[in-house]
């Protein structure tokens, strides 16, 4: 069980530092809740490989910095689109 959870977590970071995607975008691509891929790259990663951990920190850390201005752009998209209706 632990080799599978430790494939999971590098999975996931390699994942998410390739496409810069989201906790959300990669809890959806691997079927799995995003307080998993959380506790993955949060908790379990440090233990088992810390520069994967540090890129994957980054990626995170940008997404977080962000999340004002997608969720902005969404509820922008959200009213354009029920204007036209």
């Amino acid at each position: 069980m632990a080799d599978t959870m430790k494939e999971r977590a590098c999975e996931l970071a390699v994942y998410i530092i390739e496409t810069g995607a989201t906790v959300r975008a990669a809890a959806q691509k691997f079927g799995i809740s995003k307080s998993t891929v959380h506790k993955d790259l949060s908790q379990r990663l440090p233990r088992y490989n810390k520069i994967l951990y540090i890129q994957v920190r980054r990626v995170l850390d940008l997404n977080k910095a962000q999340r004002h201005i997608r969720g902005g752009l969404a509820t922008r998209k959200k009213y354009q689109l029920q204007k036209k209706k």
